[in-house]
Formats: structure tokens, sequence, C-alpha cells
């Protein structure tokens, strides 16, 4: 499945697998919420809720999309984080992992906290 994400400076896509999590999320999709920054990461509140999955993490890829289960929100880290150890993404906690963005994460930076962000599904 593939997901577009956009805000007023830009948009992206994602590949995203299929896991119990990314199922609820393409139920519900397309969605409009407003972003939020936490150093380089991008996150936003969705109308999912849902428990940890098994393989949830806290360390990830820059570009990774991820469900932070504490929050109900979609989390898009490109860089550190302010609980970061070096250069490493480390998420506010462990977080459900869908799948990843389709080139370069670095356009994240152009989300500004407040910006209206739309998720939708990519169909042919």
């Amino acid at each position: 499945m593939q997901i577009r994400i956009s805000w007023p400076a830009g948009h992206t896509t994602a590949t995203i697998e299929e896991t119990p999590t990314s199922k609820a999320l393409a139920g519900v999709l397309p969605i409009t919420s407003t972003a939020r920054s936490w150093g380089e990461e991008v996150y936003f509140d969705t109308p999912v809720s849902t428990a940890l999955e098994a393989d949830a993490r806290q360390v990830v890829e820059p570009g990774t999309v991820a469900f932070w289960t504490e929050g109900d929100a979609l989390a898009l880290p490109y860089g550190p984080t302010p609980v970061s150890r070096g250069d490493e993404c480390r998420l506010a906690s462990r977080c459900n992992v869908l799948g990843r963005l389709d080139g370069d994460p670095r356009v994240l930076a152009t989300v500004r906290d407040g910006d209206p962000v739309r998720v939708e599904l990519v169909t042919d």
C-alpha cells in the first residue's frame, strides 16, 4: 500500500507494509490533521487507536513511518529528536513500524508546527 502525505510546502509518499495498525489506518483515510514537530520528527494525530505490535521499536532509521500508540499519532522521524543519542532517530517511546518514506526524508524539514497535513491512499 502507498500513502501520500501533503502539507502546504510539499508532499511525499510512503510505502506501507501490511500490519494490524496499517490496516486500521487505511480504513480511516483520507485524514487531515495538524503537524507537530519534535526535534527532527513530524507527528500528527489520527483517529486510530491501537496496541503496540510485537516488533515495535524506539530507535528507527530516518524516513521510517511509525505509529505512536501512546498518542494515537503517525510519527515521521527524519533526524535526531530531543531524546536521541548522537545522530539516531529515537522516538518518544516504542512505536509500531508501518513502512518507509519514498525518497529523501529530509523533505519533512519543510513541515512547520501547526501546518495542516493530509494523508491519503495513493490509487493507480
